[in-house]
């Protein structure tokens, strides 16, 4: 059977309760706007490997990475602790760092800036595209050096339409596995050198944390490795001890434990991203009308992963009161990374057309599991809301 666990969430940013969590002395949330599907087959990857030898650095870390392979189409795939560990060693492997700007979104969860912040180089905050809430392609100059292309809810930017493409270009597809593009599923790297992916509980699948990055160059896949182990480099020519440190490099591994969840979960990726779709495309046709604005949609040859379903509302406050007084779990997805004090200054402003977005978000509940009842409810209740 399914099991399933709170709404929480560290990527759930905003002043309204920043980790999804239910309000000092206000009613239970009933529907949360995500949640895990956890079944007995994924209990059972655990238990096997903590009745195995290695609890870490063993077996199953090479198999769910394989399996990513599979999934994505990439060549190589390096799995890390958490979707941010695996964002900032893409940023480090490609040799980013001091004199480079790099771009991003300024709609997305602050660790898509964090990493680049971290190698040292500038972060530039893009506006949006108001057709798709993904960064504007435009505004990428020839005067930035590097992207990190937030694929937004799960809708992938278009990428093929660069009009200049920047020396590295990294996919920051937390929201977007099972993705598709007409180039392929997302994380083939058709359009990039690197691709990063979260495995958060409320991701489309889960290692509980962790994170990965698939890409085709075998250098790349390389330095990923080494950075995700301080840096080591074992070279048993010397010695089968042997190992030498080429750089400070940081311990960001998964466990096998995480891993073999991971693995469990791929198997079960098409049919989430199915379900997510079905309810989606249920929620187009159930709101139809109503006085919002729904998510932009994938276009014909596309498929969206559903990672949220963001609607934009008139008085989110209002709105997002309403729900949780009705035991929905809306959350809001996200602050724009521009607005929130340590960006303040950073450059690639203004952003009209984000400020405008963001400033009615309200992602309503969206996973596998939701079922046409409790989405009934969670419809009904924004209805009378609005």
């Amino acid at each position: 059977m399914p099991t399933n666990c709170s709404d929480s969430h560290p990527e759930a940013s905003g002043a309204l309760s920043l980790m999804g969590r239910r309000p000092a002395g206000g009613p239970p949330v009933e529907i949360p706007y995500s949640r895990q599907s956890i079944d007995d087959d994924d209990v059972a990857a655990v238990v096997r490997v903590l009745r195995s030898d290695r609890l870490t650095q063993g077996p199953a870390i090479e198999e769910f990475e394989a399996r990513l392979i599979t999934a994505t189409g990439a060549r190589f795939a390096v799995v890390f602790s958490s979707g941010s560990a695996a964002l900032h060693a893409a940023c480090a492997a490609a040799g980013l760092g001091p004199g480079d700007r790099v771009a991003t979104s300024t709609l997305s969860f602050v660790a898509s800036a964090n990493c680049i912040v971290h190698v040292g180089a500038e972060p530039v905050l893009l506006d949006l595209d108001p057709a798709t809430w993904n960064l504007d392609p435009e505004r990428v100059g020839d005067d930035i050096d590097a992207l990190v292309a937030v694929h937004f809810a799960g809708l992938p930017v278009d990428l093929g339409s660069l009009p200049v493409r920047p020396r590295v270009v990294i996919e920051d597809a937390a929201h977007a596995l099972g993705a598709r593009t007409p180039a392929g599923p997302v994380g083939n790297c058709a359009h990039s050198d690197l691709c990063c992916f979260s495995f958060h509980p409320v991701k489309a699948v889960t290692s509980g944390e962790g994170g990965a990055v698939t890409t085709n160059d075998p250098v790349l896949a390389g330095r990923l490795r080494s950075f995700r182990s301080h840096g080591l480099v074992h070279q048993p020519a010397v010695a089968g001890w042997y190992y030498d440190v080429t750089e400070a490099g940081w311990n960001y591994r998964l466990t096998d434990l995480q891993a073999a969840l991971g693995a469990s979960q791929l198997g079960k990726l098409e049919a989430f991203v199915a379900a997510r779709n079905e309810l989606a495309e249920r929620y187009r046709r159930r709101l139809l009308g109503a006085p919002l604005e729904l998510p932009p949609a994938a276009p014909p040859g596309w498929r969206h992963a559903y990672h949220l379903f963001a609607v934009g509302v008139a008085d989110r406050r209002r709105v997002y009161d309403g729900l949780r007084a009705a035991g929905i779990g809306a959350q809001v997805h996200y602050t724009p990374i521009h607005q929130l004090s340590f960006y303040r200054d950073a450059a690639g402003g203004p952003w009209p057309v984000a400020d405008a977005v963001a400033s009615g978000l309200l992602s309503i509940p969206l996973f596998p599991t939701l079922g046409t009842e409790r989405q009934d409810r969670v419809v009904d209740a924004l209805v009378a809301v609005l």
